[in-house]
């Protein structure tokens, strides 16, 4: 098992701009290591409202749809079982295109229905590696390009996506893979 089967890339789709106030509505993991490798979680609604009608807009499933998805309890014992096994028991670390976002929902998720979070109390942000790779600490989007999978609103297609823009800095800094 090499270093990176502990690296995952997360992605989250939600009815809102926070956890607690509002809905996760699904998530995607996607490993570093192979990108073949995923985990989909689409969670129920906890809270009865249905968010922003925007944000509903934008990740393409109703409130209704979402009633019908897993009970959260359920996916995160799923989705934690997964990256175990994954990572062969050890601790995950979760790379995001934007963690202030998706960290927040997926750390919260974690410890309302698992009591932890098997990644700890971090993540690492794609587009500041990148920036400080290239010594210009103000241009966090340019990784973005590199990008296979189109960015669907699909949180699998889109942490696959983010997968293939870090494996590119990752090689443009010569770190290898196995």
């Amino acid at each position: 098992m090499n270093k990176w089967s502990q690296h995952v890339v997360l992605d989250v789709e939600a009815d809102g701009p926070c956890p607690s106030l509002y809905n996760m509505i699904s998530f995607g993991l996607v490993s570093v290591s192979n990108p073949e490798l995923y985990f989909r979680g689409e969670v129920a609604p906890i809270l009865d409202h249905a968010g922003l009608a925007e944000a509903r807009a934008i990740v393409g499933v109703s409130f209704e749809q979402q009633k019908t998805f897993q009970a959260p309890e359920e996916v995160m014992v799923a989705a934690r079982t997964w990256l175990m096994d994954l990572a062969g028991g050890r601790r995950i670390i979760i790379w995001s295109d934007n963690p202030a976002f998706d960290w927040q929902y997926w750390n919260w998720y974690c410890h309302r229905y698992l009591g932890e979070n098997p990644a700890g109390f971090s993540a690492r942000r794609i587009g500041d590696l990148d920036a400080g790779r290239r010594g210009e600490p103000l241009n966090t989007n340019a990784w973005k390009r590199r990008r296979e999978t189109p960015h669907s609103h699909d949180p699998v297609d889109d942490a696959r996506g983010n997968v293939e823009g870090l494996r590119w800095v990752l090689s443009e800094m010569d770190v290898p893979f196995d």
